[in-house]
């Protein structure tokens, strides 16, 4: 029983479902920077929203500022030739699930102000983790998932000191929020393959960590940057509860809580201004998804369990050149590639991560001295993901077995506001 409980309780972090990057991050903070598939994102401070990835960048930005904006992201992820087998005779074939994932928008605010010439601060607000995927109630991979629905806020206060007229630190501290909600069916049964019920789990925590930067300005044209966030340790509390015989009969709903640790990011980046009008820039990320090593699952009842995750370091890189029109018009591109988080053999239908590319374009328009508009476009397009769940994994031995294919691509459109006070 307590490896049933496991089976659902598992996904409370998990579904965390990557909506434009590996593992379950989601690039969503700087209108601006997706013009360049976010290459040069530490060292550009281009504006307010690059504080995101560096608050060191915060020096260069006089007086007092604000940006706002939002991000629609519109991923398209379609099982097919999905088939399993839940640990009975019995297997199970979906032919083609549709779309199981829906088009959401991210918004993002930042504020500035200049205290004098050697400390500013700032303050972020982001989305940065989010999705929805849904399945039909009778698929095949029922009793993997059904539904993953996960919304989190995270606010940052920033500090910027100017060390030398090169040298700038940054520090920050997050403060994120993250609530979800899992959705999928269960076996009460094993003599009995008919026996099914459907188990929902609700879950949410308020947890803390820090963020570093520096940025380094060689010569007025050339600036690199470096920008680390920390892990987060959370610890999520909810409850578990059953539609049917499971929670009304044999009382299995209970109050549960579950131990993740989300990964550590570290960006390195430079940005070169060749003349009056050509720019360049790259990025270089690695995010320390092997920090995820394990699921801890707690109940009230007497539940304590562990699921071992094989989760795997991942590495983005992106290179991107601006274009300044003329005083009001510029425009940007980029490229990057983006690791996936989890192998096949590990990988479920509640995260259909692969390998991606990204092809991404913007544009900036700069209305007067107080109003400047940027526009973001980016087109992912994802690796065929494949999904080889063998039914040996702890916990997948009620669950059972499943294959499937998955197709996956991303449209992404960010439109943000800057104004100068």
């Amino acid at each position: 029983m307590k490896k049933l409980l496991t089976l659902t309780a598992i996904g409370t972090v998990l579904l965390c479902s990557n909506a434009s990057a590996s593992g379950f991050n989601l690039k969503e903070q700087s209108a601006a920077a997706q013009g360049n598939a976010f290459a040069g994102a530490t060292a550009g401070a281009e504006d307010i929203s690059y504080s995101y990835f560096n608050p060191a960048g915060l020096t260069r930005h006089k007086g007092t500022k604000m940006s706002f904006g939002g991000t629609w992201i519109a991923p398209r992820s379609k099982a097919k030739r999905a088939v399993a087998n839940e640990g009975t005779p019995l297997e199970q074939t979906s032919g083609y699930t549709g779309d199981i994932v829906h088009a959401a928008v991210a918004p993002n605010f930042y504020l500035s102000h200049q205290f004098n010439d050697r400390w500013t601060g700032g303050l972020s607000l982001n989305v940065p983790y989010g999705m929805i995927t849904k399945y039909n109630d009778l698929w095949a991979g029922r009793f993997h998932g059904t539904l993953s629905k996960v919304t989190t806020v995270t606010v940052t206060p920033m500090i910027a000191y100017k060390a030398t007229d090169k040298l700038s630190l940054g520090a920050g501290f997050q403060m994120q929020y993250i609530k979800a909600r899992l959705r999928n069916a269960v076996h009460y049964n094993p003599q009995n393959p008919a026996a099914e019920d459907k188990a929902s789990l609700e879950g949410d925590t308020f947890d803390m960590g820090y963020q570093l930067g520096a940025l380094y300005e060689l010569t007025p044209q050339t600036r690199f940057g470096i920008g680390y966030r920390s892990q987060i340790k959370h610890k999520l509390k909810g409850d578990i509860k059953f539609d049917g015989i499971m929670g009304s009969v044999l009382g299995m709903n209970q109050d549960i809580g579950a131990r993740l640790t989300t990964p550590a990011n570290l960006t390195i980046g430079a940005y070169h201004d060749i003349n009056d009008k050509w720019s360049v820039m790259a990025e270089f990320g690695r995010t320390y998804w092997s920090s995820f090593e394990e699921l801890r699952i707690i109940g009230d009842k007497g539940l304590n369990n562990v699921t071992e995750e094989k989760w795997k370091d991942t590495t983005f890189y992106a290179i991107g050149a601006s274009y300044q029109w003329d005083d009001q018009w510029k425009f940007r591109a980029g490229f990057a590639v983006d690791q996936s988080a989890v192998g096949q053999e590990y990988r479920t239908p509640r995260i259909p991560d692969s390998d991606r590319l990204w092809y991404a374009a913007g544009a900036e328009y700069k209305y007067n001295d107080k109003w400047t508009f940027n526009l973001g476009y980016t087109y992912i397009r994802a690796k065929k993901g494949k999904v080889k769940l063998n039914g040996s994994h702890e916990g997948d031995d009620t669950r059972g077995t499943l294959r499937a294919d998955y197709e996956n691509d991303i449209h992404i459109l960010a439109l943000s506001a800057n104004y100068n006070f």
